[in-house]
């Protein structure tokens, strides 16, 4: 099963026709993510102060129907890929069950400090796995 997160549309997200401005998915995927984190590991801040980041390298979406202002909908989030320092994560934004929106990112972790490039962390990966499909 995958991690779900569900959220109601607010007025500011919509746009004149009434309908979630697409940028606005990438902020419902991140929020989705970040609650994903939570569960896994109590918060994003606790996997930062240990000393590990991410950083997005790639984004997508695929929009098949709109969401529009008070829908509640659904964020559902995989890990499709858990790599050696990167992982993909694929997000299905649903309404009442209907497949509204289609989401990749792929992220890479990195040393919170400096930005380098690091193997995820046995703790984290641990965390993930739960979440992973593959």
């Amino acid at each position: 099963m995958p991690f779900v997160h569900r959220l109601r549309v607010r007025f500011h997200e919509c746009d004149p026709q009434g309908v979630v401005f697409n940028a606005h998915y990438f902020s419902y995927f991140d929020v989705a993510l970040t609650e994903l984190w939570r569960a896994a590991f109590g918060s994003y801040a606790n996997v930062v102060q240990d000393g590990t980041d991410v950083v997005v390298v790639e984004a997508g979406a695929t929009f098949r129907a709109p969401a529009r202002f008070d829908d509640e909908i659904d964020v559902e989030l995989a890990i499709t890929r858990l790599g050696t320092t990167s992982m993909t994560t694929a997000t299905a934004v649903r309404r009442d069950g209907e497949l509204l929106v289609e989401g990749r990112i792929a992220h890479v972790f990195v040393d919170a400090v400096t930005l380098a490039k690091k193997e995820i962390p046995e703790r984290v990966r641990a965390g993930l796995e739960p979440y992973a499909t593959a």
